[in-house]
Protein backbone atom coordinates (compact mmCIF):
# COMPACT_ATOMS: atom_id res chain seq x y z
CA UNK A 1 0.00 0.00 0.00
CA UNK A 2 1.01 3.61 -0.98
CA UNK A 3 1.89 5.93 1.88
CA UNK A 4 4.68 7.95 0.44
CA UNK A 5 3.83 10.97 -1.67
CA UNK A 6 4.02 10.61 -5.19
CA UNK A 7 6.77 13.61 -6.71
CA UNK A 8 4.83 14.31 -10.17
CA UNK A 9 7.65 15.29 -12.80
CA UNK A 10 5.01 15.26 -15.09
CA UNK A 11 2.95 18.17 -13.60
CA UNK A 12 5.72 20.34 -13.07
CA UNK A 13 6.98 19.83 -16.37
CA UNK A 14 3.81 21.24 -17.85
CA UNK A 15 3.81 23.64 -15.42
CA UNK A 16 7.60 24.98 -16.52
CA UNK A 17 6.35 25.01 -19.58
CA UNK A 18 3.59 26.86 -19.37
CA UNK A 19 5.84 29.44 -18.21
CA UNK A 20 7.92 29.23 -21.09
CA UNK A 21 5.06 29.64 -23.40
CA UNK A 22 4.17 33.05 -22.33
CA UNK A 23 7.89 34.67 -22.06
CA UNK A 24 8.86 33.27 -24.99
CA UNK A 25 6.15 34.40 -27.09
CA UNK A 26 7.56 37.89 -25.24
CA UNK A 27 10.90 37.77 -26.39
CA UNK A 28 9.71 36.66 -30.11
CA UNK A 29 7.71 40.16 -29.91
CA UNK A 30 11.04 41.52 -28.68
CA UNK A 31 13.84 40.28 -29.98
CA UNK A 32 12.48 39.22 -33.09
CA UNK A 33 12.83 35.23 -32.69
CA UNK A 34 12.10 32.63 -30.38
CA UNK A 35 15.28 30.42 -28.60
CA UNK A 36 16.47 27.58 -30.84
CA UNK A 37 17.49 24.17 -29.78
CA UNK A 38 19.71 22.31 -32.37
CA UNK A 39 19.36 18.35 -31.62
CA UNK A 40 22.23 15.87 -34.00
CA UNK A 41 20.97 12.41 -34.33
CA UNK A 42 23.13 9.54 -35.62
CA UNK A 43 21.94 6.55 -37.24
CA UNK A 44 18.62 4.91 -36.65
CA UNK A 45 18.33 4.04 -32.93
CA UNK A 46 14.96 3.94 -32.17
CA UNK A 47 15.17 4.39 -28.84
CA UNK A 48 17.63 7.73 -29.55
CA UNK A 49 14.89 8.38 -32.42
CA UNK A 50 11.66 8.88 -29.47
CA UNK A 51 14.04 10.53 -27.57
CA UNK A 52 14.52 13.51 -30.13
CA UNK A 53 11.12 13.07 -31.64
CA UNK A 54 10.17 14.24 -27.72
CA UNK A 55 12.53 17.04 -27.66
CA UNK A 56 11.31 18.34 -31.21
CA UNK A 57 7.60 17.55 -29.77
CA UNK A 58 8.28 20.24 -26.61
CA UNK A 59 10.10 22.74 -28.63
CA UNK A 60 7.11 23.55 -30.81
CA UNK A 61 4.25 23.13 -28.10
CA UNK A 62 6.64 26.35 -25.98
CA UNK A 63 6.93 28.00 -29.22
CA UNK A 64 11.27 27.07 -29.14
CA UNK A 65 12.32 27.01 -32.87
CA UNK A 66 13.99 23.51 -33.51
CA UNK A 67 16.73 22.60 -36.11
CA UNK A 68 17.16 18.91 -36.03
CA UNK A 69 19.93 16.94 -38.31
CA UNK A 70 19.81 13.80 -38.90
CA UNK A 71 23.10 11.86 -39.96
CA UNK A 72 23.46 8.40 -41.42
CA UNK A 73 25.11 5.83 -39.20
CA UNK A 74 28.67 6.22 -41.84
CA UNK A 75 28.99 9.51 -40.64
CA UNK A 76 32.23 10.33 -39.98
CA UNK A 77 33.94 12.22 -36.79
CA UNK A 78 35.32 15.06 -39.28
CA UNK A 79 31.74 15.66 -40.57
CA UNK A 80 30.19 15.98 -37.44
CA UNK A 81 32.34 18.15 -35.55
CA UNK A 82 32.39 20.04 -38.95
CA UNK A 83 28.18 20.45 -38.66
CA UNK A 84 28.92 21.49 -34.70
CA UNK A 85 31.06 24.42 -35.90
CA UNK A 86 28.23 25.34 -38.01
CA UNK A 87 25.83 25.88 -35.28
CA UNK A 88 28.46 27.21 -32.89
CA UNK A 89 28.15 29.69 -35.28
CA UNK A 90 24.88 29.72 -36.20
CA UNK A 91 23.05 33.34 -34.79
CA UNK A 92 18.92 31.24 -34.60
CA UNK A 93 20.61 28.24 -32.57
CA UNK A 94 20.88 28.75 -29.05
CA UNK A 95 21.52 25.73 -27.45
CA UNK A 96 23.05 22.21 -29.10
CA UNK A 97 22.39 18.40 -28.08
CA UNK A 98 24.14 15.34 -29.80
CA UNK A 99 22.49 12.49 -28.85
CA UNK A 100 23.61 9.61 -26.97
CA UNK A 101 24.24 7.08 -27.75
CA UNK A 102 26.11 7.22 -31.20
CA UNK A 103 27.87 4.45 -33.21
CA UNK A 104 30.89 2.64 -31.68
CA UNK A 105 33.52 4.62 -34.50
CA UNK A 106 32.77 7.89 -32.77
CA UNK A 107 34.20 9.55 -29.79
CA UNK A 108 31.77 11.31 -28.53
CA UNK A 109 33.79 13.18 -25.76
CA UNK A 110 35.34 15.35 -28.43
CA UNK A 111 31.93 15.79 -30.32
CA UNK A 112 30.64 17.34 -27.08
CA UNK A 113 33.67 19.61 -26.16
CA UNK A 114 33.32 20.70 -29.92
CA UNK A 115 29.95 22.23 -28.83
CA UNK A 116 30.47 26.10 -27.63
CA UNK A 117 30.34 25.70 -24.29
CA UNK A 118 27.66 28.82 -24.29
CA UNK A 119 25.81 26.60 -26.27
CA UNK A 120 25.77 23.18 -24.38
CA UNK A 121 22.41 22.43 -23.98
CA UNK A 122 23.20 18.99 -22.36
CA UNK A 123 24.95 20.69 -19.80
CA UNK A 124 28.01 18.22 -20.23
CA UNK A 125 30.92 20.29 -21.91
CA UNK A 126 34.12 20.06 -19.21
CA UNK A 127 33.47 24.06 -19.07
CA UNK A 128 30.25 24.09 -17.45
CA UNK A 129 31.46 21.08 -15.27
CA UNK A 130 33.67 22.71 -14.40
CA UNK A 131 31.76 25.92 -13.72
CA UNK A 132 29.33 23.50 -11.57
CA UNK A 133 32.22 22.00 -9.73
CA UNK A 134 33.28 25.65 -8.45
CA UNK A 135 29.80 26.85 -7.73
CA UNK A 136 29.35 29.24 -10.53
CA UNK A 137 26.70 29.92 -13.05
CA UNK A 138 26.84 28.02 -15.87
CA UNK A 139 24.84 25.61 -17.70
CA UNK A 140 23.62 22.58 -15.69
CA UNK A 141 23.68 18.67 -16.69
CA UNK A 142 19.83 18.53 -17.33
CA UNK A 143 18.14 15.47 -15.48
CA UNK A 144 20.32 16.31 -12.53
CA UNK A 145 18.95 19.65 -12.53
CA UNK A 146 15.61 18.27 -13.01
CA UNK A 147 16.17 16.19 -9.76
CA UNK A 148 17.52 19.23 -8.04
CA UNK A 149 13.95 21.01 -9.16
CA UNK A 150 12.24 18.60 -7.91
CA UNK A 151 13.35 18.47 -4.59
CA UNK A 152 12.79 21.93 -4.53
CA UNK A 153 9.47 22.39 -5.80
CA UNK A 154 8.60 19.38 -2.84
CA UNK A 155 9.98 21.70 -0.34
CA UNK A 156 12.77 19.28 0.63
CA UNK A 157 14.99 21.08 2.98
CA UNK A 158 18.13 19.69 1.69
CA UNK A 159 20.37 21.72 3.92
CA UNK A 160 22.43 19.21 6.53
CA UNK A 161 20.27 16.15 5.28
CA UNK A 162 22.53 13.14 4.37
CA UNK A 163 22.01 12.34 0.64
CA UNK A 164 23.24 9.00 -1.09
CA UNK A 165 23.41 8.88 -4.47
CA UNK A 166 23.80 5.37 -5.62
CA UNK A 167 25.56 5.74 -9.24
CA UNK A 168 28.81 7.55 -10.33
CA UNK A 169 28.17 8.46 -14.50
CA UNK A 170 28.90 11.85 -15.54
CA UNK A 171 25.89 12.01 -16.83
CA UNK A 172 23.86 11.80 -13.53
CA UNK A 173 25.66 10.54 -10.53
CA UNK A 174 28.66 12.85 -10.22
CA UNK A 175 26.79 16.15 -11.02
CA UNK A 176 23.61 15.23 -9.14
CA UNK A 177 26.36 14.62 -5.94
CA UNK A 178 27.57 18.40 -6.79
CA UNK A 179 24.26 19.77 -6.89
CA UNK A 180 23.29 18.40 -3.41
CA UNK A 181 26.52 19.90 -1.85
CA UNK A 182 25.37 23.02 -3.58
CA UNK A 183 22.26 22.88 -1.64
CA UNK A 184 24.38 22.01 1.44
CA UNK A 185 23.52 18.20 2.18
CA UNK A 186 26.00 15.73 3.20
CA UNK A 187 26.70 13.50 0.42
CA UNK A 188 27.43 9.93 0.43
CA UNK A 189 28.05 7.79 -3.82
CA UNK A 190 27.89 4.56 -4.17
CA UNK A 191 28.18 2.30 -7.03
CA UNK A 192 28.94 -0.98 -7.97
CA UNK A 193 32.03 -1.30 -5.62
CA UNK A 194 30.25 -0.22 -2.51
CA UNK A 195 30.80 -3.11 0.22
CA UNK A 196 27.42 -3.40 1.92
CA UNK A 197 24.98 -1.19 -0.02
CA UNK A 198 22.24 -1.57 2.00
CA UNK A 199 23.88 -0.09 5.26
CA UNK A 200 25.17 2.84 3.10
CA UNK A 201 21.38 3.50 1.43
CA UNK A 202 19.92 3.36 5.20
CA UNK A 203 21.54 6.29 5.67
CA UNK A 204 20.25 8.13 3.70
CA UNK A 205 17.60 11.26 3.88
CA UNK A 206 17.62 11.80 0.24
CA UNK A 207 17.86 8.30 -1.62
CA UNK A 208 18.63 9.55 -5.56
CA UNK A 209 18.98 6.09 -7.32
CA UNK A 210 20.88 6.19 -11.08
CA UNK A 211 22.38 3.04 -11.93
CA UNK A 212 20.01 1.24 -14.66
CA UNK A 213 19.27 -1.67 -12.57
CA UNK A 214 16.24 -2.33 -12.58
CA UNK A 215 14.16 -2.47 -8.99
CA UNK A 216 17.38 -3.20 -7.35
CA UNK A 217 16.84 -0.60 -4.35
CA UNK A 218 14.04 -2.92 -2.32
CA UNK A 219 12.67 -1.50 0.70
CA UNK A 220 14.79 -2.95 3.34
CA UNK A 221 17.50 -0.42 1.94
CA UNK A 222 15.39 2.47 2.91
CA UNK A 223 15.50 4.75 6.09
CA UNK A 224 11.63 4.89 6.83
CA UNK A 225 10.85 8.78 5.79
CA UNK A 226 13.38 8.73 3.04
CA UNK A 227 13.24 11.20 0.11
CA UNK A 228 13.49 8.75 -3.00
CA UNK A 229 14.44 10.04 -6.37
CA UNK A 230 14.30 7.67 -8.90
CA UNK A 231 16.29 8.25 -12.47
CA UNK A 232 16.37 4.67 -13.78
CA UNK A 233 14.43 3.75 -16.60
CA UNK A 234 14.05 -0.20 -17.36
CA UNK A 235 12.49 -1.84 -19.84
CA UNK A 236 11.88 -5.33 -18.48
CA UNK A 237 9.57 -8.19 -20.15
CA UNK A 238 7.81 -10.74 -18.52
CA UNK A 239 7.41 -14.33 -18.46
CA UNK A 240 4.37 -13.56 -20.97
CA UNK A 241 6.41 -11.68 -22.94
CA UNK A 242 4.64 -8.12 -21.96
CA UNK A 243 7.23 -5.14 -21.39
CA UNK A 244 6.85 -2.36 -19.20
CA UNK A 245 9.25 0.42 -17.93
CA UNK A 246 10.70 0.27 -14.36
CA UNK A 247 13.08 2.28 -12.14
CA UNK A 248 15.80 1.79 -9.85
CA UNK A 249 13.59 1.48 -7.26
CA UNK A 250 10.77 -1.17 -6.02
CA UNK A 251 8.23 1.46 -6.39
CA UNK A 252 5.52 -0.97 -4.59
CA UNK A 253 8.32 -1.81 -1.56
CA UNK A 254 9.59 1.37 -1.12
CA UNK A 255 6.52 3.82 -1.70
CA UNK A 256 5.26 1.76 1.40
CA UNK A 257 8.00 3.30 3.48
CA UNK A 258 9.41 6.49 1.84
CA UNK A 259 8.13 10.10 2.68
CA UNK A 260 8.36 11.45 -1.08
CA UNK A 261 9.02 9.32 -3.99
CA UNK A 262 8.74 9.57 -7.71
CA UNK A 263 7.34 6.75 -10.20
CA UNK A 264 9.10 5.50 -13.66
CA UNK A 265 7.42 6.78 -15.81
CA UNK A 266 6.47 10.53 -15.21
CA UNK A 267 9.07 11.48 -12.36
CA UNK A 268 12.17 12.33 -13.11
CA UNK A 269 11.91 11.42 -16.86
CA UNK A 270 9.31 14.66 -18.03
CA UNK A 271 11.98 17.05 -16.34
CA UNK A 272 15.34 16.02 -18.18
CA UNK A 273 13.30 17.60 -21.92
CA UNK A 274 11.83 20.35 -19.58
CA UNK A 275 15.39 21.43 -17.94
CA UNK A 276 16.92 21.05 -21.90
CA UNK A 277 14.49 23.54 -22.86
CA UNK A 278 15.13 26.05 -19.67
CA UNK A 279 19.49 25.59 -20.70
CA UNK A 280 18.48 26.84 -23.93
CA UNK A 281 16.24 29.83 -22.86
CA UNK A 282 19.31 30.63 -20.36
CA UNK A 283 21.89 30.74 -23.30
CA UNK A 284 18.96 32.87 -25.47
CA UNK A 285 18.35 35.36 -22.37
CA UNK A 286 22.52 35.57 -21.74
CA UNK A 287 22.89 36.77 -25.55
CA UNK A 288 19.85 39.34 -25.15
CA UNK A 289 20.64 40.35 -21.09
CA UNK A 290 17.78 39.26 -20.44
CA UNK A 291 16.48 37.28 -17.14
CA UNK A 292 14.55 34.11 -17.08
CA UNK A 293 13.22 33.02 -13.67
CA UNK A 294 11.32 29.42 -14.05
Amino acid sequence: MTSAQIIDGKALAQQMQAVMIDRIAVWREQFGRAPGLAVMIVGDNPASAAYVRGKEAACKKVGMSSFGQQFPATATQAELMQAIDVLNHDDRVDGILVQLPLPDHLDSIALINQIHPDKDADGLHPHNMGKLMRGEAGLRSCTPAGVIKLLAHTHVNLAGKTAVVVGRSILVGKPVAMMLLEANATVIMAHSRTENLKSVTQTADILVAAVGNPEMITAEMVKPGAVVIDVGINRITDYEGNSRLVGDVDFASVASIASHITPVPGGVGPMTVTMLLENTIWSYCRRYGTTYDS
